[in-house]
């Protein structure tokens, strides 16, 4: 079976010819929600050492270190304070995990006390402005100020993914470039974190679109495949990555040997009823087609591991944990898990304790995901990061 039959992505995107030896994490779309879990799950990836520099041996051979950080919407958020917070966490020094409650639990879970954008909220902007210009001001404001891509490390990469509404491509932002491979790639991109976490987490219609402008000459001459030329380059319109690839996949997929993959997005529940009004009945299409398209990535990300084309894990906030062989799991009950799943992925403020129950349930299915499909040997958690709340 080759790279090209397994690939959940664009088979017209071009792909690496020969996967790279590493780890690439996907944290998926879903709001404040995505983002309490996955804080969950980055806290414990810490504790176990794969933020590190450490050349790690998996279950099934070979896993290297953590080389790509691939974010969309709600993990966006997560990825962006992660990654501006890097130097200070030390990852491969004693008491991470302390540092790492410092630098990123407390600045995201005090950005969680307060709502970034409502409905309410948002009619002034709609009025006066746009909506995503009022994200991109909050974000600028509570979590990243004005500091920029150039402002990240160099290692990992970290990647935020949009997706142009223009070409119908994904957009991708990071230290290194901004590329959507038919309109082209502009090295060393300087916009601020604050506008590309915007863009990323720009929700449709309502979030939606984040406009950015450029000059053709940003571009780097011939990067692009058919739409390098204004006003693709130089006034592209951007949106949610969800629309393309809720889960971060592809621009980790078709770079590296081992992929973990961590999805908090939303789900289509069944309706005994489905309204005929042409509004909504378009809603509930659209959000089918969505559903299958990221049903059919996944489905095919686990036939790559089963196939050992590829190592790593997938889990989603929806997973029982029971399922998992690894000893010494948290207890994590089914009933609890499925409420926190069932929590809206909107950016509405969250009530603390939700909040820690949703950091708590990242952290230990991360925990029983890793322990039970990547590497033997690890230690098992002591408890849960705020105890006293569970999942």
């Amino acid at each position: 079976m080759t790279d090209f039959d397994l690939t959940p992505v664009s088979t017209e995107a071009p792909m690496e010819p020969v996967l790279r030896k590493g780890i690439g994490l996907c944290l998926s779309g879903g709001g404040y929600r995505a983002m309490l879990f996955h804080l969950g799950v980055v806290w414990r990836l810490a504790e176990l050492g794969y933020l590190g520099t450490e050349h790690r041996w998996g279950k099934h051979g070979e896993l290297g270190s953590l080389q790509r950080v691939s974010s969309v919407s709600g993990g966006s958020i997560t990825a962006g304070v992660l990654g501006l917070a890097w130097d200070k966490l030390d990852v491969d020094s004693p008491g991470v995990s302390d540092r790492f409650r410092e630098h990123v639990a407390e600045p995201i879970q005090a950005f969680a006390s307060r709502s970034t954008v409502t409905i309410l909220s948002g009619l002034p902007a709609i009025i006066f402005s746009t909506v995503n210009k009022r994200v991109v001001r909050i974000y600028r404001k509570r979590l990243f100020g004005d500091l920029t891509l150039q402002d990240l490390p160099k290692s990992p990469d970290f990647v935020f993914n949009t997706t142009n509404l223009q070409s119908g491509a994904l957009w991708s932002f990071s230290k290194r470039v901004a590329r959507d491979w038919r309109v082209g790639r502009i090295e060393e991109p300087i916009d601020t974190l604050a506008k590309v976490v915007g863009a990323s987490s720009a929700f449709p219609p309502f979030l939606s679109p984040a406009r950015f402008k450029y000059r053709d000459e940003d571009f780097t001459p011939g990067s692009g495949d058919g739409l390098q030329g204004p006003p693709f380059t130089t006034r592209p319109l951007l949106t949610d990555g969800g629309v393309y690839d809720n889960l971060g996949l592809e621009t980790v997929f078709k770079n590296y040997k081992t992929v973990i993959c961590s999805d908090a997005g939303g789900d289509l529940p069944a309706r005994k009823r489905v309204s005929g009004d042409w509004i909504l009945q378009t809603y509930r299409v659209v959000r089918t087609i969505n559903n299958q398209v990221r049903s059919l990535r996944k489905r095919i990300l686990l036939t790559s591991f089963v196939e050992r084309e590829r190592h790593g894990t997938y889990w989603s906030m929806r997973t029982d944990v029971r399922k998992y062989p690894a000893d010494d799991r948290l207890p994590c009950p089914f009933n609890r898990t499925q409420e926190l799943a069932s929590i809206r992925t909107d950016l509405e403020a969250k009530d603390p304790v939700i909040q820690r129950r949703l950091i708590n349930w990242g952290y230990a299915l991360c925990d029983a995901g890793i322990r039970s499909w990547v590497e033997d040997g690890l230690p098992a958690p002591q408890d849960f990061p705020y105890p006293s709340e569970g999942v």
